[in-house]
């Protein structure tokens, strides 16, 4: 994983979300097969990690620079 927007495969945190609520709308809209469900709960899983991702790098940069402003 990297930081730098563009450099992997990796949506972006609003991309991943996105896709995220669209696999939740489609598991609770029902009228998928087992085999559907199961292929849409594992991609949200994926995307829900994805997302904690971005989240946990954006809180990280946010503490260092808060941190940074302290020592000042």
């Amino acid at each position: 994983m990297t930081d730098d927007a563009g450099t992997d495969d990796r949506p972006s945190y609003e991309e991943a979300r996105e896709e995220l609520v669209e696999v939740v709308r489609r598991l609770e809209a029902g009228g998928t097969t087992l085999e559907e469900s199961l292929a849409l709960w594992e991609r949200g899983e994926a995307l829900a990690t994805i997302c904690q991702e971005w989240l946990d790098g954006a809180r990280a940069r946010l503490d260092a620079v808060l941190e940074a402003d302290d020592e000042e």
